[in-house]
């Protein structure tokens, strides 16, 4: 992990992520993972200087939907298109989404 991801807002432990919830409130380890995109996608997002209406018209997805995938107590499972909307979006490598 680089000193940059080491300060990054939504680091994960390897050690913790032995298919144990590591998310406070998270049922399963997929229920994590889906909580720890939406945390990352808000990172990025913000990060970018876009509101969550100017990214999703960027991505055509609705403000509400972007707004549940953000939102840490929602899980919300996301397609592989979304994520690479995102990607895209952000200019970044969809990985970036699931690396711990």
């Amino acid at each position: 992990m680089t000193p940059v991801e080491k300060n990054h807002p939504v680091a994960v432990d390897n050690e913790k992520a032995n298919n144990q919830p590591f998310v406070p409130g998270a049922k399963s380890i997929n229920d994590s993972r889906y909580i720890i995109i939406g945390l990352r996608v808000a990172y990025y997002r913000k990060l970018n200087g876009l509101t969550q209406q100017q990214l999703a018209e960027k991505i055509n997805l609705s403000p509400r939907y972007l707004s549940m995938i953000e939102t840490s107590s929602i899980v919300q499972p996301i397609s592989l298109k979304t994520l690479f909307a995102f990607a895209d979006a952000f200019d970044i490598r969809p990985g970036k989404f699931l690396e711990p």
